[in-house]
Protein backbone atom coordinates (compact mmCIF):
# COMPACT_ATOMS: atom_id res chain seq x y z
CA UNK A 1 0.00 0.00 0.00
CA UNK A 2 1.53 3.60 -0.88
CA UNK A 3 2.38 5.53 2.41
CA UNK A 4 -0.15 7.81 3.59
CA UNK A 5 0.17 11.08 2.27
CA UNK A 6 1.90 13.52 4.87
CA UNK A 7 -0.25 16.15 7.09
CA UNK A 8 0.24 19.94 7.03
CA UNK A 9 -1.11 22.25 9.36
CA UNK A 10 -3.92 23.52 6.44
CA UNK A 11 -4.57 20.09 6.03
CA UNK A 12 -5.66 19.41 9.49
CA UNK A 13 -7.31 22.44 10.40
CA UNK A 14 -9.30 21.70 7.08
CA UNK A 15 -10.42 18.75 8.64
CA UNK A 16 -10.99 20.31 12.55
CA UNK A 17 -13.55 22.41 10.07
CA UNK A 18 -15.59 19.63 8.95
CA UNK A 19 -15.72 18.07 12.29
CA UNK A 20 -17.09 21.31 13.43
CA UNK A 21 -19.65 21.22 11.02
CA UNK A 22 -20.76 17.88 11.44
CA UNK A 23 -20.75 18.82 15.46
CA UNK A 24 -23.33 21.68 14.85
CA UNK A 25 -25.28 19.31 12.43
CA UNK A 26 -25.33 17.06 15.57
CA UNK A 27 -26.04 19.66 18.26
CA UNK A 28 -29.39 21.19 15.49
CA UNK A 29 -30.21 17.77 15.68
CA UNK A 30 -30.06 17.02 19.41
CA UNK A 31 -32.17 20.54 19.60
CA UNK A 32 -34.78 19.89 17.16
CA UNK A 33 -35.27 16.55 19.36
CA UNK A 34 -35.34 17.74 22.74
CA UNK A 35 -37.80 20.72 21.16
CA UNK A 36 -40.04 17.64 20.34
CA UNK A 37 -39.88 16.21 23.77
CA UNK A 38 -41.21 19.65 24.76
CA UNK A 39 -44.16 19.59 22.46
CA UNK A 40 -45.14 16.38 23.73
CA UNK A 41 -44.67 17.42 27.79
CA UNK A 42 -46.64 20.80 26.91
CA UNK A 43 -49.54 18.39 25.72
CA UNK A 44 -49.58 16.14 28.32
CA UNK A 45 -48.76 18.78 31.09
CA UNK A 46 -49.32 22.36 30.27
CA UNK A 47 -48.10 23.95 33.72
CA UNK A 48 -45.29 20.89 34.23
CA UNK A 49 -41.72 21.99 35.18
CA UNK A 50 -39.59 21.11 32.25
CA UNK A 51 -36.62 20.74 34.03
CA UNK A 52 -35.38 16.86 35.01
CA UNK A 53 -32.38 16.59 37.88
CA UNK A 54 -32.58 13.10 37.76
CA UNK A 55 -32.57 12.82 34.02
CA UNK A 56 -29.57 15.79 33.34
CA UNK A 57 -27.48 13.59 36.07
CA UNK A 58 -27.67 10.30 34.59
CA UNK A 59 -26.59 11.87 30.87
CA UNK A 60 -23.91 13.49 32.47
CA UNK A 61 -22.45 10.65 34.34
CA UNK A 62 -23.05 8.16 31.46
CA UNK A 63 -21.37 10.54 29.22
CA UNK A 64 -18.21 10.94 31.79
CA UNK A 65 -17.87 7.34 31.94
CA UNK A 66 -18.04 6.63 28.03
CA UNK A 67 -15.77 9.29 27.17
CA UNK A 68 -12.18 6.99 25.84
CA UNK A 69 -11.04 9.76 23.85
CA UNK A 70 -7.97 12.61 24.27
CA UNK A 71 -10.83 15.03 25.22
CA UNK A 72 -10.34 16.28 28.38
CA UNK A 73 -12.96 14.44 31.13
CA UNK A 74 -13.25 17.66 33.35
CA UNK A 75 -14.64 19.18 30.42
CA UNK A 76 -17.65 17.13 28.87
CA UNK A 77 -19.36 17.53 32.25
CA UNK A 78 -18.83 21.31 31.76
CA UNK A 79 -19.76 21.36 27.77
CA UNK A 80 -22.72 19.02 27.79
CA UNK A 81 -24.51 20.92 30.75
CA UNK A 82 -24.40 24.26 28.20
CA UNK A 83 -25.99 21.89 25.53
CA UNK A 84 -28.59 20.68 27.83
CA UNK A 85 -29.24 24.21 29.31
CA UNK A 86 -29.39 25.20 25.61
CA UNK A 87 -31.86 22.75 24.94
CA UNK A 88 -33.97 23.41 27.64
CA UNK A 89 -33.99 26.30 26.91
CA UNK A 90 -36.54 25.76 23.42
CA UNK A 91 -38.66 23.93 25.97
CA UNK A 92 -39.10 26.24 28.39
CA UNK A 93 -36.33 28.50 30.16
CA UNK A 94 -35.51 28.34 33.24
CA UNK A 95 -36.16 31.32 35.72
CA UNK A 96 -33.10 31.14 38.84
CA UNK A 97 -33.27 33.30 41.08
CA UNK A 98 -30.07 33.68 43.18
CA UNK A 99 -28.66 35.60 45.98
CA UNK A 100 -26.92 38.39 43.82
CA UNK A 101 -25.60 40.77 42.36
CA UNK A 102 -24.04 38.85 39.26
CA UNK A 103 -20.52 37.72 39.45
CA UNK A 104 -20.74 36.56 43.09
CA UNK A 105 -19.92 32.83 43.49
CA UNK A 106 -23.32 32.25 44.09
CA UNK A 107 -24.28 32.91 40.48
CA UNK A 108 -21.37 31.03 39.29
CA UNK A 109 -23.20 27.99 41.41
CA UNK A 110 -26.03 28.84 39.65
CA UNK A 111 -25.00 28.71 36.16
CA UNK A 112 -22.71 25.32 36.84
CA UNK A 113 -26.04 23.90 37.96
CA UNK A 114 -28.61 25.30 35.07
CA UNK A 115 -25.93 26.87 32.34
CA UNK A 116 -25.45 29.52 30.87
CA UNK A 117 -29.28 29.53 28.63
CA UNK A 118 -31.38 29.45 31.66
CA UNK A 119 -32.91 32.96 33.16
CA UNK A 120 -30.79 34.78 35.63
CA UNK A 121 -32.60 36.61 38.54
CA UNK A 122 -30.01 38.22 41.32
CA UNK A 123 -31.69 38.70 44.47
CA UNK A 124 -30.81 41.22 47.14
CA UNK A 125 -31.30 38.94 49.82
CA UNK A 126 -31.63 35.29 50.73
CA UNK A 127 -34.92 35.51 51.90
CA UNK A 128 -35.95 37.51 48.42
CA UNK A 129 -34.27 34.18 46.36
CA UNK A 130 -36.71 32.13 48.95
CA UNK A 131 -40.07 34.09 48.11
CA UNK A 132 -39.05 34.41 44.36
CA UNK A 133 -39.93 30.99 44.08
CA UNK A 134 -42.38 30.56 46.76
CA UNK A 135 -44.59 33.33 44.51
CA UNK A 136 -43.48 31.07 41.23
CA UNK A 137 -41.65 34.08 40.05
CA UNK A 138 -38.93 31.59 39.71
CA UNK A 139 -38.76 28.41 38.99
CA UNK A 140 -35.32 27.19 41.23
CA UNK A 141 -33.39 29.66 43.78
CA UNK A 142 -29.62 29.36 45.12
CA UNK A 143 -28.75 29.80 47.95
CA UNK A 144 -25.24 29.67 50.06
CA UNK A 145 -26.03 27.19 53.42
CA UNK A 146 -21.98 26.78 54.73
CA UNK A 147 -18.45 27.63 53.97
CA UNK A 148 -15.81 24.78 54.57
CA UNK A 149 -14.06 27.54 56.72
CA UNK A 150 -16.41 30.53 57.84
CA UNK A 151 -19.29 27.61 58.75
CA UNK A 152 -23.10 27.66 58.76
CA UNK A 153 -24.98 30.62 56.49
CA UNK A 154 -27.53 31.61 59.03
CA UNK A 155 -29.73 33.29 57.21
CA UNK A 156 -30.42 30.25 54.67
CA UNK A 157 -31.24 28.12 57.81
CA UNK A 158 -33.45 30.71 59.38
CA UNK A 159 -35.30 31.02 56.04
CA UNK A 160 -36.66 27.18 56.26
CA UNK A 161 -38.36 27.85 59.30
CA UNK A 162 -41.44 28.89 57.48
CA UNK A 163 -40.88 27.87 54.00
CA UNK A 164 -42.81 25.43 52.00
CA UNK A 165 -39.84 24.81 49.66
CA UNK A 166 -37.44 21.70 49.36
CA UNK A 167 -33.98 20.96 48.34
CA UNK A 168 -34.07 19.85 45.16
CA UNK A 169 -30.10 19.90 44.73
CA UNK A 170 -26.25 21.06 45.94
CA UNK A 171 -23.84 21.97 44.85
CA UNK A 172 -20.22 22.13 45.87
CA UNK A 173 -18.45 25.02 44.34
CA UNK A 174 -14.19 25.69 44.86
CA UNK A 175 -13.85 29.66 46.31
CA UNK A 176 -10.95 30.21 44.44
CA UNK A 177 -10.10 34.31 44.65
CA UNK A 178 -8.74 35.92 41.38
CA UNK A 179 -7.31 39.17 40.89
CA UNK A 180 -8.77 41.14 38.21
CA UNK A 181 -7.06 44.15 36.30
CA UNK A 182 -8.00 46.47 33.64
CA UNK A 183 -6.42 45.74 30.15
CA UNK A 184 -3.16 46.85 30.00
CA UNK A 185 -2.74 47.32 33.53
CA UNK A 186 0.19 45.78 34.96
CA UNK A 187 0.72 44.90 38.82
CA UNK A 188 3.62 47.37 39.33
CA UNK A 189 0.79 50.38 38.57
CA UNK A 190 -1.86 48.86 40.88
CA UNK A 191 -2.71 51.38 43.34
CA UNK A 192 -6.21 50.42 45.26
CA UNK A 193 -7.28 47.16 45.27
CA UNK A 194 -11.44 46.57 45.86
CA UNK A 195 -13.53 43.67 47.75
CA UNK A 196 -15.98 42.54 50.02
CA UNK A 197 -14.52 42.29 53.34
CA UNK A 198 -14.72 39.04 53.53
CA UNK A 199 -12.28 38.56 50.26
CA UNK A 200 -9.97 41.03 51.62
CA UNK A 201 -9.26 39.31 54.15
CA UNK A 202 -8.59 35.63 52.50
CA UNK A 203 -5.81 37.33 50.27
CA UNK A 204 -4.22 38.69 53.45
CA UNK A 205 -0.88 37.05 52.83
CA UNK A 206 -0.68 37.09 49.15
CA UNK A 207 -1.55 41.12 48.48
CA UNK A 208 0.86 42.41 51.53
CA UNK A 209 3.42 40.48 49.47
CA UNK A 210 2.25 40.85 45.83
CA UNK A 211 1.07 44.81 46.17
CA UNK A 212 2.16 46.45 49.03
CA UNK A 213 1.63 49.65 47.12
CA UNK A 214 -2.19 49.28 47.08
CA UNK A 215 -4.66 50.67 49.26
CA UNK A 216 -7.34 48.02 50.06
CA UNK A 217 -11.01 49.28 49.84
CA UNK A 218 -14.19 47.73 51.08
CA UNK A 219 -16.71 47.13 48.53
CA UNK A 220 -19.97 45.81 49.25
CA UNK A 221 -19.61 42.55 47.21
CA UNK A 222 -17.21 41.16 45.00
CA UNK A 223 -18.92 41.97 41.69
CA UNK A 224 -18.89 45.91 42.92
CA UNK A 225 -15.33 45.75 43.36
CA UNK A 226 -15.12 44.50 39.51
CA UNK A 227 -17.21 47.52 38.66
CA UNK A 228 -14.96 50.05 40.38
CA UNK A 229 -11.82 48.40 39.47
CA UNK A 230 -13.30 48.77 35.75
CA UNK A 231 -13.79 52.38 36.33
CA UNK A 232 -10.42 53.01 38.40
CA UNK A 233 -7.98 53.57 35.52
CA UNK A 234 -4.95 51.79 39.01
CA UNK A 235 -7.96 49.39 40.69
CA UNK A 236 -8.11 46.14 40.73
CA UNK A 237 -10.00 43.69 42.30
CA UNK A 238 -10.44 40.60 44.45
CA UNK A 239 -13.35 38.73 42.73
CA UNK A 240 -14.17 35.35 40.71
CA UNK A 241 -13.27 34.77 37.16
CA UNK A 242 -16.83 34.72 35.84
CA UNK A 243 -16.96 38.81 37.30
CA UNK A 244 -14.04 39.30 35.08
CA UNK A 245 -16.05 38.06 31.99
CA UNK A 246 -18.97 39.88 33.03
CA UNK A 247 -17.12 43.22 33.61
CA UNK A 248 -14.45 43.13 30.71
CA UNK A 249 -11.58 42.66 33.12
CA UNK A 250 -8.63 40.43 32.56
CA UNK A 251 -7.83 37.90 35.20
CA UNK A 252 -4.06 38.42 36.00
CA UNK A 253 -3.95 35.76 38.97
CA UNK A 254 -5.77 33.00 40.34
CA UNK A 255 -6.07 31.43 43.59
CA UNK A 256 -4.96 34.04 45.07
CA UNK A 257 -6.54 32.93 48.60
CA UNK A 258 -4.74 32.61 51.90
CA UNK A 259 -5.91 28.99 52.62
CA UNK A 260 -6.08 26.57 49.33
CA UNK A 261 -8.65 24.56 50.31
CA UNK A 262 -12.15 26.54 51.15
CA UNK A 263 -15.17 25.52 49.05
CA UNK A 264 -18.84 26.92 49.64
CA UNK A 265 -21.79 24.19 49.51
CA UNK A 266 -24.63 25.65 48.39
CA UNK A 267 -28.15 24.52 48.09
CA UNK A 268 -31.05 24.65 45.42
CA UNK A 269 -34.78 25.17 45.76
CA UNK A 270 -37.70 24.08 44.33
CA UNK A 271 -40.98 22.63 44.92
CA UNK A 272 -40.25 18.89 45.64
CA UNK A 273 -37.65 16.70 45.97
CA UNK A 274 -35.69 15.25 43.46
CA UNK A 275 -36.21 11.46 42.73
CA UNK A 276 -33.41 8.90 44.18
CA UNK A 277 -30.56 8.34 42.56
CA UNK A 278 -28.44 5.67 44.72
CA UNK A 279 -26.22 8.47 46.31
CA UNK A 280 -28.57 10.87 47.78
CA UNK A 281 -28.90 13.25 51.08
CA UNK A 282 -31.76 14.39 53.05
CA UNK A 283 -32.33 16.83 55.35
CA UNK A 284 -34.23 17.38 57.95
CA UNK A 285 -35.57 19.80 60.44
CA UNK A 286 -36.41 18.46 63.81
CA UNK A 287 -37.93 20.28 66.86
CA UNK A 288 -36.49 18.05 69.87
CA UNK A 289 -39.24 17.35 72.72
CA UNK A 290 -38.19 19.58 75.72
CA UNK A 291 -36.23 17.32 78.83
CA UNK A 292 -33.11 14.94 79.22
CA UNK A 293 -31.85 12.92 76.55
CA UNK A 294 -33.72 15.06 73.74
CA UNK A 295 -31.27 15.27 71.22
CA UNK A 296 -30.36 11.34 71.79
CA UNK A 297 -34.33 10.77 71.05
CA UNK A 298 -33.20 12.19 67.59
CA UNK A 299 -30.13 10.48 67.07
CA UNK A 300 -30.90 7.42 67.99
CA UNK A 301 -33.53 6.45 65.29
CA UNK A 302 -30.69 7.22 63.08
CA UNK A 303 -27.62 5.32 64.00
CA UNK A 304 -29.72 1.73 65.16
CA UNK A 305 -30.49 2.30 61.43
CA UNK A 306 -26.69 2.56 60.49
CA UNK A 307 -27.34 5.94 58.93
CA UNK A 308 -25.07 8.30 58.28
CA UNK A 309 -25.36 12.14 60.06
CA UNK A 310 -23.12 13.94 57.86
CA UNK A 311 -24.15 17.35 59.76
CA UNK A 312 -26.16 19.17 62.85
CA UNK A 313 -26.68 22.16 63.11
CA UNK A 314 -29.31 24.65 66.02
CA UNK A 315 -30.94 27.41 65.41
CA UNK A 316 -32.63 29.74 67.32
CA UNK A 317 -36.66 29.20 66.22
CA UNK A 318 -37.41 32.73 67.55
CA UNK A 319 -40.79 31.73 68.23
CA UNK A 320 -39.97 30.99 72.01
CA UNK A 321 -37.01 31.60 74.43
CA UNK A 322 -34.30 28.90 74.51
CA UNK A 323 -36.21 27.22 72.26
CA UNK A 324 -34.12 25.30 69.14
CA UNK A 325 -34.60 23.38 65.98
CA UNK A 326 -31.90 21.18 64.93
CA UNK A 327 -30.95 20.88 61.09
CA UNK A 328 -29.41 17.50 59.91
CA UNK A 329 -28.23 16.08 56.85
CA UNK A 330 -28.49 12.10 56.96
CA UNK A 331 -26.95 10.54 53.70
CA UNK A 332 -29.74 8.45 51.92
CA UNK A 333 -33.16 9.34 50.40
CA UNK A 334 -36.76 9.53 52.21
CA UNK A 335 -37.80 6.74 49.97
CA UNK A 336 -34.92 4.52 51.23
CA UNK A 337 -36.85 1.57 53.54
CA UNK A 338 -34.30 2.12 56.15
CA UNK A 339 -34.96 5.78 55.58
CA UNK A 340 -38.49 5.87 55.98
CA UNK A 341 -38.13 3.63 58.93
CA UNK A 342 -36.60 6.32 60.69
CA UNK A 343 -38.49 9.08 59.76
CA UNK A 344 -41.44 6.87 61.02
CA UNK A 345 -39.73 6.72 64.41
CA UNK A 346 -38.37 10.33 64.29
CA UNK A 347 -42.00 11.77 63.95
CA UNK A 348 -42.48 10.23 67.79
CA UNK A 349 -39.70 11.53 69.21
CA UNK A 350 -39.71 15.33 68.01
CA UNK A 351 -41.88 17.77 68.82
CA UNK A 352 -42.34 18.25 65.24
CA UNK A 353 -40.35 17.45 62.31
CA UNK A 354 -39.66 18.79 58.77
CA UNK A 355 -39.09 17.29 55.58
CA UNK A 356 -36.80 19.37 54.27
CA UNK A 357 -35.99 17.90 50.24
CA UNK A 358 -34.54 14.52 49.45
CA UNK A 359 -31.68 15.04 46.56
CA UNK A 360 -28.37 14.20 44.61
CA UNK A 361 -25.35 14.45 46.73
CA UNK A 362 -22.37 16.46 45.04
CA UNK A 363 -20.45 13.97 43.45
CA UNK A 364 -17.31 16.67 43.61
CA UNK A 365 -16.13 20.12 43.57
CA UNK A 366 -17.56 22.29 40.55
CA UNK A 367 -14.53 22.67 38.67
CA UNK A 368 -13.22 26.39 37.98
Amino acid sequence: MPPPAPQTIGSLRQAIDAVDDEVLALLNRRAGLAAEVGRLKSEASPEALFHAPKREREVLARLEAENGGPFPGAAVRTIFQEIMSACLSLEKPLRVAFLGPEGTFTHLAARHQFGGSSQALPQGTIQAVFQAVERSRADYGVVPVENATEGAVDSTLDAFLDSPLRICAEILLPVDQALLLRPGLDLGGVRRVYSHPHALGQCHRWLESHLPQADRIEAPSPSEAARLAREDAEGAAVASELAAELFGLRVAETKIQDLAANATRFLVLGPKSAEPTGRDRTTLLAMAQDGSGALLRLLEPLARRGLNLSRIQSRPTRRKLWEYAFFLDVEGHCEDPLMAEALTELQGACASLKLLGSYPQAMTEVPR
